[in-house]
């Protein structure tokens, strides 16, 4: 496809509350609906279109729009994986969640009949022009999702005590991709802070008082960067609640698994009129876990994702996005 794409950059910003939990107004290709990307494909946004086999541009006007098509690099640019859904005579859509991407500058773009590239036209907003080898300007939308944000009820907050005559301290990491600039943090009776709200995930961050970057003093976390130096590190975890809603019989019922190194003892769950419960906090990523009912262990009867380990033993599986 060269360069005939639609870039998205995930890119941590400071709006308004309003759009950080969701925007009222379409942007010309998607929506974000809290954790969801509603992909937006309206027929008369659109004047050209690039056949993908002869690299022929053709009036829009004379395309027999049969089906729509989101490809892009989270889906390895498939003309027919992900189906936009008719809910026009000109509009079509498509709603998956952020976490679908699973990655931080995912591109893609509209495919019509599985063989037509959407072009916007050099009038619309968000655009930038890129030449491909053939010296014809296609022009890309330039996209902003916020996977994070500033909020006073954001779930972690970054405090730097003291640098009281600094004149402006930033906090940036790979939750933003370091970017120099966006997250200005508040400054305090006793230093300097910031509330983001953000994905569970280990990110690493920085301090840049006054053009100077630092390590947090109050966080042991470190890893070495490219440079020689330590990054700070945490791990945001997310609240997980297991639940088990047959054996409502049973005396006692333990959750055990990968999280907690298979211990038989540290995690009894609460009989409730339903059946058992239990909530841990979790890293983002996969957790494997079985459960002991009266003292024998059992594989979650209610999730059929399940994995061998390597010791050839079955037990369910828990994604923690």
């Amino acid at each position: 496809m060269k360069l005939r794409i639609l870039h998205i950059i995930i890119f941590i910003c400071s709006l308004s509350m309003s759009s950080m939990h969701g925007q009222k107004d379409t942007i010309k290709g998607y929506q974000i609906d809290g954790d969801y990307i509603v992909f937006r494909f309206n027929k008369s946004d659109y004047i050209k279109a690039t056949n993908d086999h002869t690299e022929e541009r053709i009036d829009f006007k004379d395309l027999n729009i049969k089906e729509v098509f989101v490809a892009g690099s989270f889906n390895d640019w498939s003309r027919n994986q992900w189906k936009m859904k008719q809910v026009s005579e000109n509009i079509y859509e498509l709603r998956k969640k952020l976490s679908d991407l699973n990655e931080f500058t995912p591109e893609f773009k509209f495919v019509v009949n599985e063989k037509y590239w959407a072009e916007p036209t050099e009038e619309a907003q968000n655009i930038t022009a890129a030449k491909s080898y053939d010296g014809i300007d296609y022009y890309t939308y330039n996209f902003k999702i916020l996977l994070a944000y500033p909020s006073k009820k954001g779930n972690y907050t970054f405090r730097l005590p003291g640098y009281n005559r600094a004149k402006k301290v930033i906090l940036s990491g790979s939750f933003n991709k370091w970017d120099e600039d966006d997250f200005k943090m508040n400054r305090t009776e006793n230093g300097w802070e910031l509330t983001l709200q953000l994905k569970p995930s280990y990110y690493e961050y920085k301090f840049i008082v006054d053009g100077e970057w630092m390590e947090d003093p109050e966080n042991k976390n470190k890893a070495i960067n490219e440079f020689g130096g330590f990054n700070s590190c945490i791990d945001i975890k997310k609240n997980v609640s297991f639940i088990l809603e047959k054996f409502k019989d049973a005396k006692s019922v333990i959750l055990t698994g990968s999280f907690n190194d298979w211990d038989e003892t540290l995690c009894p769950m609460k009989k409730t009129a339903k059946g058992w419960i239990y909530t841990i906090q979790l890293s983002a990523g996969k957790h494997h876990y079985k459960y002991i009912i009266d003292g024998k262990w059992v594989i979650d009867p209610d999730n059929s994702v399940k994995e061998y380990d390597l010791e050839g033993n079955i037990n369910s599986v828990k994604m923690v996005k």
